[in-house]
């Protein structure tokens, strides 16, 4: 099935970055995008997509739910692969769209197909769930990774996070009190959802220069 890829940043940008949507909300939801305008201002190609479930609700109407994560892996692995980055390709995306990309990360990194993985918002368990945890394939990672997460965000908080075994090429951002969608309360953080992206864009290009 041919992909409809969403495109941002410079054509002609050192590093790719290919981000997959949340369980919920489709490649330009006001989240996404804003993820992806903050990347591309400082110099990423950023390349957005959508899994089949998500597709056809746009196509058919029908508000299909999502299936579980790991078998959108084949979808993941084929937006690679359409793609054809010419240069280095860092993926991942936001929530469920960043836990697909970890889970076929390493596959992907042995071959030389990618650099890195971005997750934006890892979601480490469900809401009020906290002992259904995602991370038991993140403590043998190889992928160079960073994970940005919201200090408050339900699906991992500031406090759960660190108690957590990841691999040690996992680096963590933390946004002072944002949400899952690394969204902070200006009145009682001091930080607007502007300097959070303005911090996101600046930490991945600084990380991504060390990738590549």
């Amino acid at each position: 099935m041919a992909l409809h890829f969403l495109f941002d940043g410079p054509e002609d940008a050192a590093v790719t970055v290919l981000l997959a949507h949340g369980a919920g909300a489709p490649m330009d939801s006001a989240s996404m995008t804003a993820a992806a305008s903050a990347l591309a201002k400082v110099g990423f190609r950023v390349a957005r997509f959508e899994f089949g479930y998500m597709a056809a609700r746009r196509s058919e109407g029908a508000r299909k739910p999502p299936p579980r994560a790991e078998t959108l892996n084949p979808e993941y692995k084929a937006a690679v692969d359409q793609l054809a980055a010419k240069g280095p390709l860092v993926i991942g995306g936001k929530s469920m769209g960043g836990r697909v990309a970890s889970m076929v990360a390493d596959e992907l990194f042995a071959s030389g197909k990618i650099v890195g993985l971005l997750c934006l918002g890892y979601p480490f368990h469900p809401p009020a769930k906290p002992t259904q945890l995602r991370t038991k394939h993140l403590a043998a990672l190889k992928t160079p990774t960073l994970i940005v997460q919201g200090t408050r965000d339900e699906f991992g908080t500031v406090e759960e996070v660190p108690g957590y075994e990841l691999s040690e090429r996992i680096e963590l951002l933390r946004l002072e009190d944002g949400d899952h969608d690394l969204k902070p309360r200006k009145s009682i953080s001091g930080f607007s959802a502007a300097d959070h992206l303005k911090t996101l864009g600046e930490a991945v290009a600084g990380w991504s220069a060390r990738l590549t």
